[in-house]
This record gives C-alpha cells, structure tokens and sequence, in this order.
C-alpha cells in the first residue's frame, strides 16, 4: 500500500465542517465580551457580559469538537477505503471531492504513477482532457452515491467506477480493458499465437507469441497458411519460421468483417497431447473435446461461461444444443469418419439460454475417435439476418402491393370511365341507371381498398394541405360516433394552443377511423375510447423503437382504449401487413399498416404502448407548421371550376392499356377534342415526326414498354417547347416527381380518374 501525508484530510471539504474563520468569529466575540465584563464598573452590565462571552466560548468549543469529531470519522473512512483497494488488482484511488489523491494501492502507483498530486495529473498520460471527465463523474457520485463511465485510450479502455464514502472521499477503481487477454495489443500478454485479419485476407495484427512461431510479421494469410484456405477447427500446416508447423486452427469473427484467429502450437507436443491435456482450457475460445457418440469429455472456462449452466461430466452434447434436424451422434460419426459436409452449423442453446445461437466448427478426428468442437455466439449476428432477411421480405410485399395496385388502377379506371360512358346515354329513369350506378360505386370501393395497398407501400397520392386537427376531428367526430356503436364512448380533448399539421385531408381521416375501429374491437364489453391532440417540442432527437424523431416541433395525437390491450411478444408486429390478433373473417391485417404506410409518407412517426389487460395507446406525431390552413391543390382542385362543355384543341394520347385509350380517347372526343392515339413512345416519337403536325398537349403514361412517359416527352419538347403535358399513372407523384419538375408545363393526374376529370383537365390546361 502506499502511505501519502494526509494533512489535506483536514482541509475544508464543503460538507459538514465549519471553517476556520466561523470559529475565529465566534471566539473573537467572546474575547471582546469576556474583556468589556471585566472593564465594566457596573455590576449588571459585567454579569451579561461575562454570561454572554462564556456562552460564546462554550459554542466555540462545541464546533471545534465537532470538527475534530468528523475529522476523526473522515480518517476512519479513509482508512477503511484504503483497506478495501488495498488487495485489489485493480487499480484504485481514494481522493477528496477537489481531485486530490488522498492514498492509492500498489496497482494504481504502478500503472498510473499514484504519488502525483491529483488524480487528473495521475490520468492525464493516458487520455486527453481528465479534469472535465473526473468532475463530471464527482458530481454524478456526489448526487447519486455512484457513478461510471467508459473513456477510450491509446491502448484500449479505461472504465472508471467512483463511490462516495463520506466525509468528502471518494474511491475510485479503473479497469484497464486493453489488459483482458485476447483485445487489442493486450493480447502480447497472451502465450497463444493469436492474429486479427480482415475481410480480405490482409493480417491487422499479430501479437508476438504468433510472430515468435511465424518468424516475423506477416501481411497476408496466404503467407502463414499458404494458398490452401482457412478451416477453423481443425489441423492445419502453417509456415512457420523453422519450417512447416502443425497446428489447430480457432477463429472468431469480430465486427467488421475482421476475423480473430488463435493458433495451438507447438509442434515440440506428441499430436494427441497437443489436444488431450489441459491446452485447451486457458484459451479464451470456447472449445469442446467429445468423443465419437457425442459425450463432453472436456469444456474450457470459456464455454463453460458460453452455456448457461456448466455441463456436468457425461453430459451429451445433444443435451446443449439443439436444432440440427438429426440426432446430434449421427453428425458426429459422420464428422469422425470425415463424411460430414464441412463447414459451421447454426444451432441453439437447451434450456434457459435457448434464445444463444451457437455455432459449432468441428475439427477432424484423432485415432480415438475424440473430436474438438469449436463453438462461437453468433446471437447477434442470427438476429441482424433475421432482421436483414424481413426487411428484404417487407420490400418485396410492398413492391408486390405497389405493382398489383397499379394493375387494378388501370383495370378501374377502364371499368370506371365506361360506366361514365355508359350513364351519359341513360336517364336516372332509365331501367338500367341503378345497376350502372351500383357498378360505379363498387368500382370506387374497390379503388379505395387499392389505395390502402398503395398506403401501405407507401405509393399513394397524397394532396398535402395545412390541417387544423381540432376542425378535421370536429367534422369526423359524427361518423366516429355511428363506428363505435352505443356501448363505447368517444371522447375527444384538444390543447388549445394546437399547432397545425401539413397532411392530406382524407388519407389522415383514413388513419383516425383506423385507429378507433380498433380501439372498439378492443373493448367488445363497451368502454371509452379518448382521443388527444397536443403540441410536443422536442429539444434533444428522441430515440424509440429503432426509430430517431428529429428535434423540433411536432404535433401528438393520441387514440387510447381501456380494452384487452396486445400481448409482449406481438407488439412488434402490428404493423406488419396481413398480420392481425383477430379473429379469421374478421380483419385483413391491412389496417395498422396502412396506417404507418400513410404516417410515414406525411413525414410522421407512429408508436404504440400496450399492456395485457390494461388497453392500448396509439401515439402519431406529425411536424408541424405554422400559416393559416390552405386548401390542397391538385389537377382535380383545378378542374372541377366552370368550364365549356366543348372545346377546340389536338391531344395526342399516349397509352399502352388499350381499354384505358379506348375510353380515354372516347371522352375527350366527347368534349369535341380532336385525338391522335399512341400505344407507345415510339408510336407517339413517329406521328410528331410530321412537322406539319400541330399539338396542343400530350396526354401520356408514365410506366410504359420501352421508353416511360418523361423521357419520351423530353425528347418531343426539344421541336415542341411551348405543347401542354398531362402525366397519368397508378403509381404515386412522388415516383417521379424530380424527372417531372424538369419538364415546363405538365401536370399530375392519378389513376384512377372519372370522364369528368381527365376532360376538365386537359381543357384547363389547353387554355392557359
């Protein structure tokens, strides 16, 4: 232990003792009063005076016994502390609240030089800038009674743990993590050949036991191993610097694509004895020794702290793991026999760790029979390919759904626009009107379940407007009420001061309906179903559910239940499509996901807290802004004004869905508009080929065989600057929204749309 002088104890430390000019004041008034009573010719005067400096002295005497009282009890502490960290191979400190070191153990004054004055001065060789990192961890000790931090160095980390004692003493112990065996340069320290290589075979590091073997520093595995590839678990030549040298080979794979691999030498060990004594114990891998049946013969330390319970002796290794397909012995035979298929299995821990994922690299046979088995957590790196191999799958649904909703939009719009056709030549009294118009209207639903695929994909339209939430709520609250029936109360309550939100109008009504049918469903008993909005400001980046808000200023709305609420384990998948807790015939699962597919394309986050029993609560935050609330503008907006029934005007129409130019073509003649029809770019590149050809506005698709709608268009406008465009497609804006903005004079019109529409629209833009 080192001994340091320890007067500073007695220093001031700003938690209980007085200080020395309170007591040269208190003693400094008795002084004055005790002389005044004896120079006082009046005997009452000197009698209150002489009580009043008696009194003065006696309260002088009890803080300085209080200071020595507590000096005594700091003492005690510090030598108690010093008691604690006296045996501890891990570096430890006792200072006061200012940094000063008060004592410190053989560890510490050899690893960062103890007698220094303070502990930053001690700490400052090995990371920059100790002083804000010590005070910052004094401070949370001083209010907390503990605190830690992790502080990278030059050699690795330091993990500093600092515990208030009392008194104003401070113990700190701090871990030098670049010392564990095996990380780092700490991995010298290691008897083991052990080297880092990266991804593409180039050698990181070599610690020096494996450069003694090697002779010397070597830059690539193919200058140990030669051009044969690396096979961990098993025998394997390497060169070494007296020749060729017979190894077994261990790999772990580390972050990055960097690989750690250790190395049983020496070649001076009889083959068998290399891997049947005690070798394999102090290695940090976790290693198995088996026989040919599967029966654990030896485990190291480091599987033995892999598993969650040690294996007993005798124990199979079918009674550890699990997941194979085939019994574990028929694996291992094979492997002794050497006709296994080579290469590592992924299988699982039994027991209380079946959640570990192992894998497993057996190394061949020796004459017994007796195999070693490599083992390696790939927990981590399982997870990351489940959630890589689901995200794949999330994309392929969604471009699916996108794909199938394009195709429908342009079966409906056909559908749709015939049976405008069609109830333009018959009267409401006409025995036929009904059926069309009960066709029109199962077209329009269809065309709404469509748009919940596209919500979901995240390819919708969307006809951004300022919302006021508490009008858009105000104007839903009666179709609310007629949703959740008489036995489920809606209540809603607005912040006053409510910020206004930039969304679409109809998409987020989809979005609240939604939520509340849910909510409903929740509560079959009846209940109350509460729907807030507020105003969130959000001073740091908020971090949820893999997800990261930015700071800034968002608008909350909250639609919470008091009904059966969602189970642990299914709360990450609500919103994944066609995944629903209800009952078959009962929902689609398309109903949470539409509602994130739509959340998130208005630049939106969405959450969900639940708990079994107790309901559910819904969290939608969207960005608001400030400005009085616009109406949204779109073609249709601009459209549906007055306009004459019949207009003058050349339309070139460029569809490859013959049953949409074929309506298409039919209504914009009906408005007296002359068209010229084209399947294709191509056919439509040919016909403006005519120079004598006068266009007035090209009405094309956008997804198209060959060239698509813009690039075809670009290359028109070169001869045709000043013609009108009309893009039309199923999928959304957003798809093409920049190649759009560099083409003069063009709208949008989504699939799919009425006569009325595509009509009005072209004639809007014939006339600007």
């Amino acid at each position: 232990m080192v001994e340091l002088d320890l007067p500073a104890m007695a220093a001031d430390d700003g938690e209980a003792l007085p200080g020395t000019a309170q007591l040269a004041t208190i003693l400094g008034a008795a002084s004055v009063s005790l002389a005044a009573a004896a120079m006082s010719p009046e005997g009452h005067t000197s009698l209150a005076l002489l009580l009043l400096g008696t009194t003065l002295a006696c309260v002088a005497a009890l803080f300085w016994l209080r200071r020595l009282r507590q000096q005594r009890q700091r003492r005690d502490l510090v030598r108690l502390g010093a008691r604690i960290i006296e045996r501890d191979t891990v570096p430890g400190f006792l200072s006061d609240m200012q940094g000063t070191i008060l004592d410190c153990n053989l560890a510490a004054s050899q690893r960062f030089g103890g007698r220094l004055g303070t502990l930053a001065e001690a700490l400052s060789h090995h990371f920059a800038t100790p002083a804000a990192t010590l005070s910052r961890l004094r401070q949370r000790a001083d209010r907390e009674g503990s605190a830690q931090d992790m502080v990278a160095t030059r050699r690795g980390h330091l993990r500093l743990t600092v515990t208030r004692l009392g008194g104003g003493a401070l113990l700190w112990r701090i871990d030098d993590l670049a010392e564990r065996p095996g990380t780092g340069r700490a991995a010298d320290a290691l008897g083991l050949p052990m080297l880092t290589a990266g991804p593409s075979g180039t050698i990181l590091y070599m610690n020096e036991a494996c450069r003694a073997l090697t002779g010397g520093r070597a830059r690539t595995l193919e200058a140990i191993f030669g051009p044969r590839p690396l096979r961990p678990g098993r025998r394997q030549s390497i060169l070494g610097e007296n020749g060729s040298v017979e190894t077994l080979v261990a790999e772990i794979p580390a972050l990055g694509g960097r690989r750690e691999i250790y190395l049983l030498p020496p070649a001076s060990l009889p083959r068998d004895e290399a891997i049947e004594g005690n070798t394999i114990e102090g290695l940090p891998v976790p290693m198995l020794r088996l026989d040919r049946y599967g029966s654990i013969l030896e485990a190291n330390r480091a599987a033995c702290a892999l598993m969650p319970e040690p294996p007993e002796p005798g124990a199979r290794l079918s009674d550890l793991i699990e997941g194979l397909g085939r019994p574990v012995g028929d694996w291992l035979s094979e492997a002794v026999e050497g006709r296994a298929v080579p290469g590592p299995q992924f299988l699982k821990l039994r027991g209380p760790g079946q959640d570990t994922v192992v894998q497993v690299t057996l190394g061949e046979a020796d004459e017994n029979g007796r195999i070693v088995a490599v083992l390696y957590d790939a927990t981590e790196q399982k997870s990351l390919e489940a959630q890589f191999v689901q995200a794949q799958k999330m994309q392929a649904i969604g471009q699916l759904a996108g794909g199938i909703a394009h195709d429908f939009n342009n079966l409906l719009t056909a559908i749709s626009g015939h049976c405008d056709l069609l109830l333009l030549r018959h009267d409401k009294g006409d025995q036929d009107y009904s059926d069309l118009t009960q066709i029109h209207q199962n077209a329009n639903r269809a065309a709404s379940l469509v748009g919940q695929l596209l919500a979901y994909s995240r390819k919708q339209n969307l006809r951004l407007e300022q919302l006021d939430l508490r009008d858009t709520l105000s104007d839903l609250t009666h179709l609310l009420n007629r949703l959740v029936g008489e036995k489920v109360v809606l209540t809603l309550n607005h912040d006053p001061d409510l910020k206004q939100v930039r969304a679409d109008r109809r998409q987020l009504e989809q979005v609240l309906m939604n939520l509340v049918v849910n909510a409903r469903d929740a509560m079959p008993d009846g209940g109350e179903i509460v729907v807030e909005t507020d105003n969130v400001m959000l001073d740091v980046p908020l971090e949820r559910d893999r997800a990261m808000v930015p700071a800034g200023r968002w608008v909350r709305i909250r639609v919470q239940d008091h009904g059966c609420g969602i189970p642990v384990d299914k709360l990450p998948k609500v919103f994944e499509p066609f995944y629903t807790t209800k009952r078959p015939g009962e929902g689609t699962g398309l109903g949470l996901s539409t509602v994130y597919g739509i959340v998130k394309q208005s630049g939106g986050y969405v959450f969900v807290d639940s708990e079994p029993g107790e309901g559910s609560c819904f969290s939608l935050l969207l960005p608001s802004c400030a400005g009085v609330a616009e109406p949204a503008r779109s073609v249709r907006a601009e459209a549906s004004g007055p306009l004459a029934h019949h207009a003058d005007g050349v339309v070139l129409l460029v569809e490859d869905e013959a049953p949409v130019r074929a309506f298409a073509a039919r209504a914009l003649r009906l408005r007296g508009l002359t068209v010229i029809e084209a399947e294709d770019a191509e056919a439509a590149l040919t016909i403006l080929a005519d120079p004598e050809l006068e266009v007035d506005i090209f009405v094309t698709d956008v997804i198209m065989p060959g060239k698509d709608g813009p690039t075809w268009v670009r290359e028109a406008l070169i001869d045709r600057p000043d013609t009108q465009v009309v893009f039309v497609s199923g999928y959304a804006e957003d798809t093409f929204a920049e190649q759009q903005a560099e083409i003069p004079n063009s709208v949008f019109l989504p699939k799919p749309f009425s006569l009325t529409d595509l009509a009005a629209t072209v004639q809007t833009r014939i006339a600007c």
